[in-house]
Parts: structure tokens; sequence; C-alpha cells
């Protein structure tokens, strides 16, 4: 589906010739990338349309499968802090290919959350985990965080 939910007026600040935005979830400030604009744009459309309590959603998540070290964009979590979804973040720019979609499923393989996001801004891409049939159906909206 095409997303709607870009905002122009992220908070953003100038320092040495360098922009940065506030990230919300960190409570601080980091450079601003086409895909830092992207996160911070989704993240504050879910928190404000969607209901997502804030202190429920984290960034830059640690993990760990075998040897490699990985990092997943957004995890947010139920009130009982089990994980319930996993949201990658790409540049406008970048495609979304099946390539992302294996990353994303192996941040799933340590995390085991029932729905994914991918977006780059201008797609998005929501699944949520038929637990019958073990496989990813792709949805029509984002749902709201009481429908999770």
């Amino acid at each position: 589906m095409k997303a709607n939910f870009l905002y122009k007026d992220l908070s953003i600040k100038e320092h040495n010739g360098r922009r940065y935005v506030l990230d919300i979830l960190r409570r601080k400030y980091i450079a601003l990338t086409p895909e830092e604009w992207v996160r911070q744009s989704f993240i504050r459309f879910v928190v404000e349309k969607k209901n997502y309590p804030q202190a429920l959603l984290a960034n830059e998540i640690s993990l760990s499968l075998g040897n490699k070290k990985l990092r997943a964009d957004s995890v947010l979590y139920d009130k009982m802090l089990k994980p319930r979804m996993i949201i990658e973040y790409k540049a406008p720019k970048i495609s979304i290919t099946q390539r992302v979609f294996d990353q994303i499923f192996s941040y799933n393989i340590l995390l085991s959350v029932p729905y994914i996001i991918v977006t780059n801004g201008i797609e998005i891409y929501v699944c949520k985990l038929d637990e019958k049939e073990k496989r990813y159906m792709f949805l029509d909206d984002i749902p709201s965080y009481e429908e999770l």
C-alpha cells in the first residue's frame, strides 16, 4: 500500500553544518538521514493516529543470532513487555525487496512477533502471522494498538 505518514514538521536542528532530528523514543537528537526521516515520521504517526503507546516502542534493538549481531529498527511491545511487532525502515530511494523481508524475518526468528511492518516512506507493507497456516498475510492497513 502507499504510505501516507511522512511528516514535514519534525523537530530538526542544525549543528556544525549537519542536521539532526529529535528521536522521541530515545529522547535525543540524531543525524537526520532519509531513513531516519522515515522512522521518525512513522513513529509519530502510529503514536498520534494509531494509539501506539510511546513507552512501549523502542528503536535500535540489539539482537544476536549465533555470532551475528543484528539490530531491529523498531519494536513494539505489549503491556507485559512481550514483543508484538517489528518495524523495518528504508530510505525512500531504497526499494523494498525480498532481501528486506528476509532481513526482518531473521529478526523474527529471535523475537517471534505476530506483526511486521516494512516501509520506505513511499510504500508500506503490513503483515500478520496466520498462526494456523504458519505464514504471514498482507494487511490493507496499519492496525491500531487496540487491534493487535
